[in-house]
């Protein structure tokens, strides 16, 4: 077995691991363990990291569903428009962009490099969202016991979520969350929680998408699951004993330095 085929499983079950840590962010290291260690394509690489992201959030979200932790109606108002969008993006949008987008001079903005820029942009704002690691409104621990929906900026936020889910694969929890407690008042934890749900139905929907357009490895995507979702439990009991904050801040800049590599991979290398 090749390293880098060794280095990717490990991945695999950091991803989860990062996810039973500090309750997100792993998602983000999944289509760069699927593109630069297993070697698949991009497109292929964000439609594998929709499914491992979506079944191991559906893992958490029955664990906090169980505790009365996640708002079902909230996630379900927020989820909506968001798993249509990514449905539509993945089943349409990609499909429709370019093999070569333009080029100048000797160098050529493939579709390929143009998802993983996109990706790094992506990461450098959940890496920033990270580092600074703040608490969203004016109390992380109180809200409203009712929440109060703001529906026409949840609807727009739902559809921009998916969209970006769309097109890198990710969860977007990093986006979600803030969204939650502004827009729905909810408490942090519950934020947290529910949002876990509503990544869930977003990226499992979204998948479809992607198995009518993509000819899957389903015993490979299998793989990657079950160790992503074993990360999940190895995660969680070391959330026990290690501070979710300080590791937070400590993942955010080793999500910049990868963004950093990754735009550094595709445009100069």
């Amino acid at each position: 077995m090749e390293l880098l085929t060794i280095l990717g499983y490990i991945g695999a079950i950091l991803i989860g691991v990062v996810l039973g840590l500090i309750g997100g962010g792993g998602s983000i290291l999944t289509v760069p363990v699927l593109v630069y260690l297993f070697g698949l394509s991009p497109v292929m690489g964000t439609a594998y990291s929709l499914f491992v992201v979506g079944f191991t959030s559906l893992i958490g979200a029955i664990k906090n569903f169980r505790q009365g932790m996640v708002d079902v109606k909230t996630g379900i108002v927020f989820a909506i428009p968001a798993f249509i969008a990514v449905y539509l993006t993945r089943k349409f949008l990609v499909p429709a962009i370019p093999n070569e987008l333009f080029n100048i001079g000797d160098f050529v903005l493939t579709k390929s490099i143009a998802i993983m820029v996109f990706f790094a942009i992506i990461m450098f704002l959940a890496a920033f969202a990270m580092i600074r690691n703040k608490c969203v409104g004016d109390n992380c621990d109180e809200g409203q016991e009712i929440p109060v929906y703001n529906y026409p900026l949840i609807i727009v936020e739902g559809f921009v979520v998916g969209t970006l889910t769309g097109i890198v694969g990710a969860g977007g929890g990093f986006l979600i969350i803030p969204a939650l407690v502004l827009l729905a008042k909810l408490p942090m934890k519950k934020a947290v929680a529910t949002s876990l749900m509503i990544i869930a139905i977003k990226s499992l929907i979204g998948f479809i998408g992607d198995v009518e357009n993509l000819e899957i490895d389903w015993s490979f995507l299998g793989i990657i699951t079950v160790l992503s979702v074993l990360g999940i439990f190895i995660g969680v009991a070391l959330n026990k004993v290690i501070p979710g904050a300080k590791l937070k801040r400590a993942f955010g800049w080793f999500v910049l330095l990868m963004a950093l590599y990754i735009m550094y991979r595709e445009l100069f290398a």
